[in-house]
């Protein structure tokens, strides 16, 4: 035999080379590899993190939502909101009626809109594009987005005052750190390096992911329940029997008192309005499709009872140290000079920097990580979007300025009723008046697909609601800059409210006279196999057809 030595030829076509330079480009840089999608179509570009929950990663109980709400909130921020109600001059009594009915106002649509991800098993982001249409969606999204950067560094700031006492407990002389900042900075030297480090403290939680959360929310539900209470005990018995929390009048009357008792309600309801527009980003978990609706009772329940206790330990610090104290953390920092005060001061701090962290992976990072999951899939996945909501929500945004005072707290919190209560009145009323609980899961991820770019109807009610709400915003950021009628005041002390209603209502008239008649399919179309249980409710409730029980994967 001879051997020429030579080796083969190999023909590669230009074509191919293209596709491999292709996939290499895509495997490097910021790039994330193209994965294959369950329910997407071959040309849309997502990952696995925006695809329904497949059956192994439903592990949410109603015990695990029981938990996730107490880990929500069980907070400095929700024992912030009686008292910072008490402080703008309401009474306790008031302060106590306007929790209850801002949980209220949060509970229902959270636990109707969570349907849709109990149900469907989807994100928020994916099933806003079933009101909203394709591209209107990010409008929703960005908003949601938004928003949660501010709120998780609202709660990191709370979460550095609770290192402060933390370190100050344990090196007194920390208090005593000498100031380097200039005043326009908003924080001091001791703030900046306290903020800093529960940073470094909370980022390792920011990579939990969502389907395991349980053991840090049970955590929180073992810790907290004893250092909340006894704290309220504590202040309480300070202030002696002469203290009188539930039957001091308020300081103002008339119809003062009426604008300022419901424009504190809109501003403990906005709260909290985030999480009745995304709850499908937890709900889609569920087990079953009624383990959700547990937080139906508990969401009342923990809201008034931490806020109740906020009430309590400001009322009562007014009496012991001379001024309302509405944060928590205010009240531990008095403790540092008396006898065993320290050892009191770390452990209760200890406590509230995990509540504040708890919070801060559920409620804003895994929320903001969705939201921006889903607007760019080729470049952001869960994982770098919780380190993006670190660096903006927590750095850039200078959250701390927003803690000033209780009065500001409140001027932040009204603004989120301002986008979200139109949001979630959308989601409602889409899923179960207009299209009947009957989604295309399929064409949910599909750009060409039955529910469209644009819903003219979703933008045409987004004007209408949230337009007459900016000059009022402008007003309350920049009272002195910007003036406003006394109506559009009004109208904003209630904004919650109306924006929640008013698109509900104005969305429902508008598809009643003009429905899309291409999205209103006669049964669901899943994209993931549903369980026995969820088969059978869906055949009591009528919203699948027996092809679907077979078929769940049926796409469009």
């Amino acid at each position: 035999m001879r051997v020429t030595g030579r080796m083969p030829k190999i023909h590669v076509s230009a074509s191919s080379v293209k596709e491999e330079l292709r996939r290499r480009r895509q495997i490097s840089g910021w790039t994330l590899p193209k994965q294959t999608s369950s329910v997407a179509p071959p040309n849309v570009w997502s990952n696995a993190d925006q695809d329904p929950v497949p059956p192994e990663r439903r592990t949410w109980t109603a015990w695990t939502f029981v938990l996730y709400w107490f880990s929500d909130l069980v907070t400095v921020s929700t024992w912030s909101q009686g008292s910072s109600v008490v402080a703008a001059g309401l009474s306790a009594t008031d302060a106590i009626l306007i929790c209850l009915v801002a949980s209220l106002c949060n509970a229902l649509p959270i636990v109707l809109n969570g349907a849709i991800g109990s149900q469907l098993h989807i994100p928020f982001p994916i099933a806003a594009r079933a009101a909203y249409g394709y591209w209107l969606s990010y409008f929703a999204v960005v908003s949601r987005g938004v928003l949660a950067l501010f709120w998780f560094g609202v709660n990191s700031a709370a979460g550095g005052l609770a290192m402060t006492q933390i370190i100050k407990a344990i090196w007194p002389s920390y208090g005593n750190l000498p100031n380097h900042l200039p005043a326009s900075a908003g924080l001091t030297t001791q703030g900046m390096v306290s903020y800093l480090l529960y940073h470094l403290v909370q980022l390792p939680f920011l990579f939990i992911p969502m389907h395991k959360l349980q053991p840090l929310f049970l955590a929180k539900a073992i810790v907290m329940p004893p250092v909340a209470i006894g704290m309220v005990a504590w202040i309480a018995v300070q202030a002696g029997t002469g203290s009188n929390f539930f039957d001091a009048p308020s300081t103002v009357s008339g119809n003062t008192k009426a604008w300022l008792w419901l424009s504190s309600m809109t501003s403990v309801t906005g709260s909290y309005s985030t999480l009745a527009v995304n709850i499908p980003d937890f709900s889609r978990f569920s087990k079953t499709s009624k383990a959700q609706i547990w937080q139906l009772p508990f969401i009342p329940m923990f809201k008034v009872v931490i806020g109740a206790c906020g009430i309590i330990a400001a009322s009562a610090s007014a009496k012991v140290y001379g001024e309302a104290l509405w944060n928590p953390l205010l009240i531990i920092d008095n403790w540092h000079g008396s006898s065993g005060g320290r050892a009191a001061a770390f452990f209760c701090s200890v406590a509230w920097c995990l509540a504040q962290i708890c919070l801060n992976v559920s409620a804003n990072a895994l929320s903001f990580s969705n939201d921006v999951t889903s607007m760019f899939p080729k470049y952001i996945n869960i994982r770098r979007g919780s380190v993006l909501c670190f660096l903006i929500g927590g750095w850039a945004l200078c959250p701390w300025i927003i803690l000033e005072s209780g009065q500001t707290f409140l001027s932040f919190m009204s603004a989120y009723a301002i986008f979200m209560a139109p949001l979630a009145g959308f989601l409602l009323c889409d899923y179960w008046i207009v299209k009947k609980r009957r989604y295309d899961v399929p064409a949910l991820y599909d750009p060409n697909g039955i529910y469209g770019k644009c819903n003219w109807r979703a933008l045409l009610v987004l004007i209408v609601t949230i337009v007459p709400m900016m000059p009022a915003l402008a007003n309350r950021v920049s009272p002195t800059t910007v003036s406003v009628p006394n109506g559009l005041k009004n109208l904003f002390a209630i904004n919650w409210l109306y924006g929640f209603f008013m698109s509900l209502v104005l969305y429902a008239a508008l598809n009643l006279v003009w429905p899309h008649k291409q999205s209103l399919i006669p049964h669901t179309i899943h994209g993931t196999p549903i369980s026995a249980v969820e088969v059978d409710e869906e055949a009591v409730s009528g919203s699948s057809s027996q092809e679907e029980k077979v078929l769940p994967n049926k796409v469009a």
